[in-house]
């Protein structure tokens, strides 16, 4: 696959969220110890909070290769000692790369993953709390953001549309019920600790690997 000359892709997205999750993620990760993101998507997200989250280091992964390629040339335009080259982890697989030999990071504390649940099969989100569960360790963290459904409603009108326009290009996609995602987190040890409001009807949950 040719990869063009400047791979870097952009999410308008980020940048209007981007402040408010780095803000959460402050309060809520580890302070110390190796952050993994699944599904990375453009990069952008992991150029901005590598440097702003030291001592902490910041290992991307995407599935897609393309963005794969979006990642590493963002990380080569705005590069940090602490943000690491990007894995090739697809979230429904049994085991990730990070589970495969001896890899060249500190200890994986807490895994990220923003905008995904909605624009992947069920499978995505089943296999992201499986990988979580196998990985973290007792206590470690699993951050997610996006929108989502509460008690099988949409919290807004424009949640709704999303829903729709994601359903119709994908059926298999779509935004979660937010009751569905929590108990599928429980079946693999981690608790909902914390809730957040942030911008644009999303939210971001904050569960804990049980002790």
């Amino acid at each position: 696959m040719k990869i063009p000359e400047d791979a870097r892709q952009y999410a308008p997205a980020t940048q209007r969220n981007r402040e408010p999750i780095l803000e959460v993620l402050l309060q809520v990760l580890p302070t110390s110890g190796t952050i993994l993101e699944v599904a990375s998507g453009t990069g952008e997200h992991a150029v901005f909070f590598a440097p702003r989250l030291q001592p902490r280091e910041w290992l991307p992964s995407e599935q897609n290769p393309l963005l794969r390629a979006s990642v590493t040339a963002w990380a080569e335009e705005c590069s940090s000692d602490n943000l690491y080259p990007p894995l090739e982890i697809d979230a429904s697989a049994p085991i990730w790369a990070v589970e495969k030999g001896t890899l060249p990071y500190s200890p994986i504390v807490a895994i990220v993953n923003i905008n995904m649940i909605h624009i992947s099969p069920w499978s995505a989100c089943l296999g992201l709390m499986a990988g979580a569960g196998r990985i973290l360790p007792p206590g470690g963290i699993l951050y997610l953001y996006g929108p989502f459904k509460e008690n099988g409603e949409h919290t807004a009108s424009s949640n709704a549309a999303f829903d729709q326009s994601l359903r119709a290009q994908n059926p298999a996609w779509g935004v979660r019920n937010l009751e569905e995602v929590v108990a599928a987190a429980s079946t693999e040890s981690l608790r909902l600790k914390a809730t957040y409001q942030m911008p644009a009807n999303n939210l971001s949950l904050v569960f804990q690997r049980c002790e």
